[in-house]
C-alpha cells in the first residue's frame, strides 16, 4: 500500500551521492562505532574518507554500501536501519526532506496515489508504523538525523544537551501557556519544553522542508494546538500579533544577511538597531517583541555576544531596563561535538512599570559535566547589581562576574601589602654603595673592542648580549660596560633608534680582580632595576584592588 506526498519539493529521480559519518555506518551495519574503526584499520579496501576532517571523516554512502555488500556485513540489520539507509541513498544530503516525506506518507490514508519515496522505504515505514506506531518511526528518524548532523560538526538542529538545558531552565510551564519558537527548525526545542499536553505552541521556520516535518511530527504525536508557519521570521513575521508566555529560540549564528537594511525602522528594535554583525541580537529582540507582560525568553547565544563591542549599546539597554534576569554559561561540549562555549540568556517582560530586575543572576557552569546536573554550586553563581554591569564594555560573561564575586579582597590585599613591604625592604638593600671614582680616566683609558675579545676566544655572542667564556673576563663587568653611556651613544642612530652594537662596543682594560669588583656593582644594579619593576607592578595591583574593594564594600578603612 502506497501513500502520496503533496506540495513537497521535487525529489531527484536518480540517487544522490551522500556522505556519512562513522557513527552512521555503524548504525547502517548494525554494529558499534568501535567495529567500524576496526574495519578501517584491518581492511585495505575500506572506502577512503571523501570529506570531513581527520577527527570526523565522512565517507561516500554508495562506496560504503558496496563495501558492506562485498564483505557480507550488516545483512541482518533492523528495519529501522534499512529505512534510514534507503532514505540516505534516495535523498543524499536532503535528509530533512526525507523525514518530511516519510512523516507525510504515514499521515496519509491507505490507498492514495504513489509517493516520491522509494517503494522499499514506503514498505519499511508502513511495516514499522504497523508494528510500533507512526510516532515511534518519526521519533527514531528525528533522533538519527540529529545524531548524524551533530557528529558531522553541524548545528543544523538544536543538540540534545542544549534541549535538555533549555527544558531544565524553563522550569514549570502552565498547561494553558502559549509557547513560541521563531526559528524552530524541525521542532525539537518547541516540542520539548513544557508539558506534552495543554500549551498552545507556535513556530516559524524559513526552510519549508523543516517546517513541514515539524508540523507533521507534532500532528503524528497527537499533540493538539501546534501551528508551524513557513517563512523568514525577521523579514516576514507570520505571527505579528502573537504574545507568548515563553519564547525559546536557538537562532542562526554568525548570519550577517539577516535583513538589516530592509528593517532599519522596524518597531521590534526597542533596545537599539543591531549591526549587521549582531544578528543574534536581532533575533533576541524579535523574541522579546513576542513576549507577553510577565512572559519570559530563553535564548541560546554564542558566548561572544556577551562581550562583542558592536553589541554593547543593546546589552546596556537590556541591563538598564531590568529586562535581562539571568545569564547561564553552559559547559563546553554542550552545543555539539566541538567545545565552543554557549550561553543561555533569560529575559522577562515586566508586567508593570516597576516590575524589573535589580540584579542579573550570573551562573557559570563551564567547569561542570555537560551530561551532569544543571544545578550550580554556591561558588558558581553571583547576583550582580545592574550598576556594576554598566561600564565601558557591558561584559555579560558569567565567569568574569562569578569569579569577582567570590574574590577575597581582604586576604588578597593583605598578601599584596605584605609582599610589597618585603620587596621595598629588599630594594633598598640591593642598591650598591658607590663612592667618587677617577672620572674620565676609566672611560678614556686603555680599552679593547668586543670584536677583538671574540677573535681572541674570550667572548661569544649570545642572545641578546655577548658573554665571557674565559676566566680572564667577568661577564657582569662585560655586560655592565656594554650598557654604559659611551656604548649606548655608539649604538644609537641619528633618528634615535637604539640597537646594541656588541661588536663595535669597547670595554676598559682592567685586571680580573677589578673586573669582579665592577661586575658585582653592575649585577646589583641589574637586580635593583628588576625588583624596582616588580615594586611598581605590585603598587599598581595594590592600588587597583584597594580602590575596587573600597568602592564595592569589600574593604573598609582601618583605624
Amino acid at each position: 500500500m502506497l501513500c502520496t506526498v503533496v506540495g513537497m519539493a521535487d525529489i531527484p529521480a536518480a540517487p544522490v551521492s551522500a556522505l556519512v559519518t562513522g557513527a552512521e555506518i555503524a548504525r547502517l551495519a548494525g554494529v558499534t562505532r568501535a567495529a567500524v574503526s576496526n574495519w578501517r584499520r584491518r581492511y585495505d579496501d575500506f572506502p577512503a574518507p571523501a570529506g570531513g576532517g581527520a577527527n570526523s571523516p565522512l565517507f561516500d554512502l554508495a562506496e560504503v554500501q558496496a563495501w558492506l555488500d562485498r564483505q557480507r556485513k550488516g545483512k541482518d540489520v533492523s528495519e529501522k536501519v534499512q529505512l534510514w539507509q534507503a532514505l540516505r541513498g534516495a535523498y543524499g544530503d536532503d535528509m530533512v526532506g526525507a523525514l518530511a516525506d516519510v512523516a507525510q506518507c504515514l499521515a496519509k490514508a491507505e490507498g492514495e496515489m504513489p509517493t516520491g519515496l522509494p517503494e522499499d522505504a514506503v514498505g519499511l515505514a508502513r511495516r514499522l508504523a504497523a508494528s510500533e506506531s507512526a510516532t515511534e518511526v518519526v521519533h527514531d528518524l528525528a533522533e538519527r538525523f540529529t545524531d548524524s548532523v551533530r557528529r558531522a560538526g553541524s548545528d543544523q538542529v538544536t543538540p540534545p544537551r542544549v534541549v535538555r538545558a533549555v527544558r531544565h531552565f524553563a522550569g514549570e510551564v502552565s498547561t494553558d501557556a502559549t509557547l513560541f519558537d521563531p526559528a524552530c527548525g524541525i521542532g525539537t526545542l518547541l516540542l520539548a519544553v513544557g508539558p506534552e499536553r495543554g500549551p498552545r505552541r507556535y513556530g516559524q521556520e524559513s526552510d519549508a522542508r523543516s517546517a513541514s516535518f515539524a508540523q507533521l511530527r507534532a500532528d503524528l504525536t497527537g499533540r493538539g494546538g501546534v501551528d508551524i508557519a513557513t517563512g523568514d521570521s525577521l523579514r516576514d513575521d507570520r505571527w505579528a500579533d502573537l504574545k507568548a508566555d515563553l519564547v525559546v529560540c536557538d537562532p542562526p549564528v554568525g548570519d550577517t544577511d539577516w535583513g538589516r537594511e530592509e528593517l532599519l525602522l522596524d518597531s521590534r528594535w526597542e533596545l537599539g538597531t543591531p549591526s549587521r554583525a549582531e544578528g543574534e541580537l536581532a533575533w533576541l529582540q524579535h523574541a522579546y517583541a513576542h513576549t507577553a507582560p510577565g512572559g519570559r525568553v530563553l535564548m541560546v547565544m554564542p558566548a561572544s555576544v556577551a562581550y562583542r563591542k558592536a553589541g554593547r549599546r543593546i546589552r546596556a539597554e537590556l541591563v538598564r531596563r531590568g529586562i535581562l534576569t539571568r545569564v547561564t554559561a553552559l559547559p563546553p561540549g554542550t552545543a555539539s561535538s566541538h567545545a565552543l562555549p554557549v550561553h543561555l540568556w533569560h529575559l522577562r517582560r515586566p508586567q508593570t512599570l516597576g516590575d524589573t530586575a535589580s540584579t542579573v543572576h550570573m551562573v557559570d557552569l563551564t567547569a561542570s559535566d555537560p551530561d551532569g546536573s544543571w544545578e550550580p554550586g554556591s561558588d558558581q553563581v553571583a547576583d550582580v547589581p545592574l550598576i556594576d554591569l554598566l561600564d565601558d564594555t557591558v561584559d555579560l560573561t558569567p565567569g568574569r562576574h562569578v569569579e569577582e564575586s567570590h574574590r577575597d579582597y581582604a586576604a588578597e590585599y593583605e598578601n599584596l601589602r605584605r609582599e610589597l613591604t618585603e620587596q621595598v625592604r629588599l630594594l633598598t638593600e640591593l642598591l650598591p654603595t658607590l663612592t667618587a671614582g677617577e672620572g674620565p680616566d676609566v672611560a678614556d683609558g686603555p680599552s679593547v673592542s668586543v670584536a677583538d675579545l671574540a677573535r681572541a676566544g674570550l667572548v661569544e655572542y649570545g642572545d641578546p648580549e655577548p658573554v665571557s667564556v674565559s676566566d680572564q673576563l667577568d661577564t657582569d663587568y662585560l655586560q655592565g660596560f656594554l650598557r654604559s653611556a659611551v656604548n649606548t651613544r655608539r649604538s644609537t642612530s641619528t633618528s634615535g633608534t637604539f640597537r646594541l652594537d656588541g661588536k663595535g662596543a669597547r670595554i676598559p682594560q682592567m685586571d680580573i680582580a677589578e673586573q669582579r669588583r665592577f661586575g658585582a656593582a653592575f649585577r646589583a644594579l641589574q637586580e635593583f632595576e628588576e625588583r624596582a619593576r616588580r615594586v611598581a607592578e605590585l603598587s599598581r595591583e595594590a592600588a587597583a584592588l584597594a580602590r575596587d574593594g573600597l568602592g564595592n564594600g569589600s574593604l573598609t578603612p582601618g583605624s
